[in-house]
């Protein structure tokens, strides 16, 4: 098995941006979502990326925003990935001219691959616990068994993953990647280096 990849979302300062880095992620998350404790400004998320090294992937998560506003940002700021978290179509998530992925809410009872069959454009899809009316940065975990086998698509984990519980979630879902937000902070929107390198650590271990 290759190794898995690691995201860390809801960065909102750039010492957290290049610690997350140094610490080893592939990824950093940058939430364009107002209602979010973890939102950034244009400016912040320019500070951000201006800071960060090469080859680290950049992404936004975007919530139902309006395609106008969304295409501002993106004149603005230069995202690598762009993470869809709440009821948009394929139609709403394609036509920006980067890749992206669609975030779907898992309960009880859900088909996942016919829920992942309506993104065939999609680039994988994160796997987020379903509460409602809170569309992702819950901090719970879902049931890991839920989970099909075999997807089509690369399946991103999220959901109440901790440096602690990530490698028995790795072991039982077999994701290409994780994503953590609340699981590594101290506050909410300021992350423990401590807490990052241990996560990446154990995520890479698994």
């Amino acid at each position: 098995m290759s190794a898995v990849r690691s995201k860390i979302c809801g960065i909102t300062r750039v010492e957290d941006a290049l610690a997350a880095a140094a610490a080893g992620a592939d990824a950093i998350g940058l939430v364009f979502y107002a209602k979010s404790p973890r939102a950034v400004s244009v400016a912040q998320a320019q500070q951000i990326i201006a800071a960060l090294p090469p080859f680290v992937t950049t992404v936004g998560l975007f919530v139902d925003m309006p395609r106008a506003e969304l295409q501002q940002i993106l004149a603005q700021v230069p995202l690598d990935l762009l993470q869809f978290h709440g009821d948009e179509s394929v139609e709403q998530c394609e036509g920006y001219g980067r890749p992206y992925i669609k975030a779907l809410r898992v309960k009880a009872g859900d088909d996942i691959a016919a829920q992942m069959a309506r993104y065939p454009s999609t680039s994988g899809v994160l796997l987020d616990t379903f509460v409602e009316g809170v569309p992702g940065g819950t901090g719970l975990a879902f049931d890991w068994s839920l989970v099909p086998a075999e997807l089509p698509k690369p399946v991103i984990l999220a959901g109440g993953l901790t440096p602690d519980n990530v490698a028995a979630a790795i072991a039982q879902v077999r994701p290409y990647a994780v994503d953590i937000s609340g699981g590594v902070e101290s506050a909410k929107g300021i992350k423990d280096a401590d807490k990052v390198r241990a996560f990446i650590r154990a995520a890479r271990g698994a």
